[in-house]
């Protein structure tokens, strides 16, 4: 037997003792806690190499996957390797990485991890079991996703053995961790199919072209079992409409996950990670979302996804057979899951949820009926529109972005409306403050006839309430009542002065001197003496068609002639008078 001291197992927080025996594998956490045996019979192979803590030793086993036990130093090798030889008839292989730091090399598929070599040295390994989700990202590119823990103090590979990692959780380990490696693989490979352990030729030929990405893909779908096969599904969606993340998806369901496969991304989810299942009727009354509370959440790249939402037509009925034997429903699922279904698609897929995941499905609360007797309120998360829903301990706010707030994190509510003029506003403001300074929600634009319905809800639900519009009902009014008054107040002011001013106008005109006006003083009522009138006759018309004149044109032509020569001379003519202003 060999012992080994300050030794790590998987990634663990604290280091315990290793004991290599004839009968198997041990180790115990110093803390103290549950032991980790592994059986001789169980260990394939093992492996050597240089690690964070000091040289690590790799276990392949038949049913564990990788087990690695960390923190050896550079003497032990020679015992370590003595005892595996000895016991268990396995080479401790020692194995040299790869340090160059080149971000190119060959991917190769083990029996338990995927190994990239650089110059035929490895550089680094990807145990399967932390492998979450693979994606063909582009024609030659392959996304590769980790496994995140549900939260910091998940641990146990079989029992809390000292803060080791289980299996698909080991990055979480640290306070940082990757969750995501992308692999750049061009050109086409050729492969070979084997049916019956024999070679089966492609088009006559003895290999067939494949797209080295898709190869790739597909390989460790298979190898970190993603994608379960076909015949392993209960039940399939085929071209569901997902509005969070957007796209069309069909669903797979399987006994522990379910998946999504789209045109360009697959995800697989397992039923622990559902915390919330809701079923909310949408107010168009034409469709149902189904919304699906994920932690952790669903990611796609740099963006996550806590919510997915699903939306179905109303009314479309459909039939579904389970494929499941009755053994298995009488023994896991009697009660909860029927062989048959014949119903709208999405009270479906909630009772073949709630049956396999074990989760409440959750409806709009009965408290809460809008204006035009819906379950949802229309409003606005800055510029997204969507629809809010009073759930019985809840607020809901779908599709996008999709908000979830508990009334236990709920300090106050306030209803308000920010800018324009209060009393003639059809919308209003809702804000949610949460306990603690965590933040506010803001819901904009609510039509001014759930104002109502909200407020009894509230009062229903004991939540606290603060209404800013009525204080601006009463400060408008109050600026109205003063703005009467200065107007009043102005118009006396204006009255007086225009009196004042007619009495000053009319004490000038009798008292004051009389203005030199010149010559118009004597045009104003003056006669002109040197005009006389000699006929009384009128003037004929212009239009009239029989003019009667005063006078013939040989009686006038007599009068200028007599008139010619009676005239004085123009020097013994009188002088016109001067006029003098008076």
């Amino acid at each position: 037997m060999e012992t080994f001291e300050n030794i790590f197992l998987d990634l663990s927080k604290q280091p315990g003792k290793c004991r290599i025996a004839d009968s198997g594998l041990g180790w115990k956490p110093s803390g103290g806690g549950d032991t980790f045996t592994l059986d001789k019979d169980n260990i394939i192979s093992s492996q050597w190499s240089r690690a964070s803590k000091g040289y690590e030793t790799k276990i392949y086993s038949r049913t564990g996957g990788v087990i690695q036990l960390d923190g050896f130093a550079p003497e032990d090798y020679d015992r370590a390797a003595k005892a595996f030889k000895l016991f268990y008839g396995v080479t401790l292989e020692h194995k040299e990485h790869a340090l160059r730091g080149w971000n190119w090399g060959k991917g190769e598929f083990g029996k338990a991890e995927l190994l990239f070599s650089v110059s035929n040295r490895p550089a680094f390994e990807i145990p399967y079991s932390e492998v979450s989700n693979t994606n063909l990202a582009g024609k030659n590119e392959v996304s590769v996703e980790f496994s995140l823990p549900a939260d910091g103090n998940e641990t146990g590979t079989n029992g809390h053995l000292g803060g080791a990692r289980s299996k698909g959780r080991k990055t979480g380990g640290a306070k940082d961790q990757m969750v995501e490696m992308r692999f750049y693989i061009p050109g086409i490979t050729t492969v070979r199919k084997e049916e019956d352990g024999e070679d089966k030729s492609v088009d006559g030929e003895d290999a067939g072209e494949q797209n080295a990405a898709n190869l790739f893909y597909n390989t460790l779908m298979d190898k970190a079992e993603i994608g379960e096969v076909a015949g392993d599904t209960f039940a399939t969606f085929l071209d569901v409409l997902h509005l969070t993340p957007r796209g069309r998806f069909d669903v797979d369901m399987y006994e522990k996950s379910f998946r999504l496969r789209g045109k360009t991304y697959d995800y697989k989810i397992l039923y622990d990670s559902i915390k919330k299942f809701m079923l909310l009727p949408k107010p168009d009354d034409l469709h149902v979302l189904i919304t699906i509370g994920l932690d952790p959440p669903l990611r796609q790249g740099q963006t996550r996804y806590p919510f997915l939402v699903m939306q179905f037509k109303k009314d479309d009925e459909v039939e579904l057979e389970l494929n499941m034997t009755k053994e298995m429903m009488e023994e896991k699922y009697q009660g909860k899951l029927s062989t048959h279904y014949e119903a709208p698609q999405s009270s479906i897929i909630a009772q073949v949820f709630r049956g396999l995941a074990g989760k409440k499905v959750v409806t709009p609360s009965k408290d809460f009926v809008s204006h035009h007797q819906q379950s949802g309120v229309k409003c606005s998360i800055k510029a997204n529109e969507g629809h809010l829903y009073c759930l019985d301990k809840s607020f809901m706010f779908v599709p996008k972005p999709a908000t979830y707030i508990s009334f236990d994190n709920i300090s106050n509510i306030v209803l308000s409306r920010i800018g324009g003029a209060v009393s003639a506003s059809r919308t209003f403001d809702m804000t949610v403050q949460l306990k603690g300074g965590a933040g506010e929600h803001q819901f904009s634009n609510i039509n001014r006839e759930e104002q109502t319905p909200l407020e009894n809800f509230f009062e229903a639900k004991k939540l606290k309430v603060t209404n800013e519009m009525l204080d601006d009902v009463r400060i408008t009014a109050l600026g109205i009542r003063r703005l009467a008054a200065n107007f009043s107040q102005s118009s006396t002011l204006i009255a007086k002065a225009l009196k004042e001013e007619a009495l000053d106008s009319s004490d000038e005109e009798v008292v004051g001197p009389k203005a030199d006006r010149g010559s118009a003083d004597e045009d104003e009522e003056s006669v002109d003496e040197d005009f006389q009138t000699d006929s009384e006759s009128d003037v004929a018309e212009e239009y009239d068609s029989n003019p009667e004149s005063s006078g013939s044109d040989e009686e006038m032509a007599d009068a200028d002639g007599k008139r010619g020569e009676s005239d004085p001379p123009e020097d013994s003519r009188p002088k016109k008078k001067t006029k003098t202003a008076k």
